[in-house]
């Protein structure tokens, strides 16, 4: 499994963006698709994280509400929209999947996208 993510950038506070994490490989019945992100200085941390097949959804307590996962089965991509963007929500994000349904196996996992930057000016 490779995993691509883009999408990042520079914007300001309130402004709305979406990741896309683009898959190649083998990803069917049983992954999960998840966003980590981690700010300068911190630990990484789990965003949120959907089920490929039934696409159900689990989130994280500080991204509900703002983050919305899904994915396009049909163009193997999982997006990652973030709305009314916060400075605190600069970090690198990272897209990871793994044939599991748990948050911590799918950190634990060794497929990993590169990373996409976004900043979030005041």
């Amino acid at each position: 499994v490779q995993l691509q993510a883009s999408g990042g950038g520079l914007v300001q506070t309130g402004a709305s963006l979406r990741l896309s994490c683009a898959a190649s490989g083998w990803i069917t019945t049983g992954y999960t698709v998840g966003w980590f992100r981690q700010a300068p200085g911190k630990e990484r941390e789990f965003v949120a994280r959907i089920s490929w097949s039934g696409g159900s959804t689990v989130y994280a307590d500080s991204a509900r509400g703002r983050f919305t996962v899904s994915r396009d089965s049909s163009k193997n991509t999982v997006y990652l929209e973030i709305n009314s963007t916060k400075p605190e929500d600069t970090a690198v994000y990272y897209c990871a999947a793994a044939q599991t349904r748990s948050t911590i196996a799918l950190s634990r996992t060794r497929y990993w996208g590169q990373g996409t930057l976004v900043t979030v000016s005041s």
